[in-house]
């Protein structure tokens, strides 16, 4: 059967009935194109497709920024003490070990998981994550188990970049990782960190997003960018540095997504939200993040 998506809630509330012929036609890949071929303006849950046929619900934000956001993955951290175990989607769910040096590759590999509805609750990557070609990325911070119709009112950071970077690296986050592997040992700090992009917050601050970390890595980093593939003194690689720009190499406590094996204090530094917890969990102390920033999960979207 073609392609074809289902009417979403904001459709379905006219009552709009499509024929299989209608419905082979209405078929968006992303949010971008629901919006501006369709005209669709409302925030909410959408199903889109891929080139396919493959049918998949995701969230759509379009009114930040000019809108047409598709949300292609979630990171969430459920169990800090758990390091590199069940769960942990994009790190490992085998153990921090040399011979797992990519951990679960969930970055540059089309393995799906999660639902969009419960993005903040679970790890979350829809096909979108591969599929669709875009030029920029948003990120949220929503607190975790946050219902869908509250995240916009409860994320206390929300910013994207304009600068079209994807253009450079293969139109999405998939191939960017391709290119820059979050695998141990793949290269040395700082000659080797992924591209660094300015940020624009739609929510917060640069200084208010800093202040998020611990003052020993706020002191190692500078605000309002994303980094991508950073890597530490031990050479172990982690995926996205939130809201910052790296000016050493002590990424395990300001970056997520870590690969599959840390050498130093392993499994201590490994998991999706890495070392937040260095120095107590939520402490924001020394080394550790906020209890704020480690208890919420980061949505990723593209447009």
């Amino acid at each position: 059967m073609a392609s074809w998506i289902v009417v979403s809630a904001a459709f379905a509330s006219i009552n709009l009935c499509l024929s299989i012929r209608e419905m082979e036609y209405f078929s968006p890949q992303s949010c971008k194109e629901l919006m501006h071929r369709y005209k669709t303006t409302e925030d909410g849950l959408y199903y889109l497709s891929t080139p396919s046929g493959t049918v998949y619900q995701t969230y759509c934000d379009m009114t930040t920024a000019g809108g047409g956001w598709t949300l292609v993955a979630s990171v969430h951290e459920n169990n800090l003490y758990g390091k590199c175990t069940t769960g942990d989607r994009w790190s490992s769910q085998q153990g921090g070990h040399a011979n797992v040096p990519e951990g679960d590759g969930s970055w540059s590999n089309t393995v799906t998981f999660g639902t969009a509805e419960a993005a903040t609750s679970d790890d979350f990557k829809n096909p979108g994550y591969y599929d669709i070609t875009a030029e920029d990325v948003a990120v949220w911070h929503v607190p975790n188990n946050e219902q869908v119709n509250q995240w916009k009112q409860t994320s206390f950071l929300r910013y994207h970049t304009e600068t079209k970077f994807l253009n450079s690296y293969g139109g999405n986050l998939y191939n960017l990782f391709k290119r820059f592997p979050v695998k141990y040992n793949v290269g040395s700090c700082p000659a080797d960190h992924g591209p660094s992009v300015p940020v624009v917050y739609d929510v917060g601050d640069a200084a208010s997003n800093h202040n998020l970390y611990g003052p020993n890595i706020r002191a190692m980093t500078d605000p309002g960018f994303i980094t991508f593939r950073a890597l530490n003194y031990e050479k172990a690689a982690m995926a996205i540095c939130s809201g910052v720009k790296l000016k050493d190499c002590h990424t395990e406590h300001c970056c997520i997504g870590g690969g599959g094996h840390f050498p130093e204090a392993s499994p201590r530094q490994c998991g999706d939200f890495t070392s937040f917890d260095w120095d107590g969990y939520g402490t924001h102390a020394h080394w550790s993040a906020s209890k704020q920033l480690t208890e919420a999960a980061v949505l990723i979207f593209y447009r």
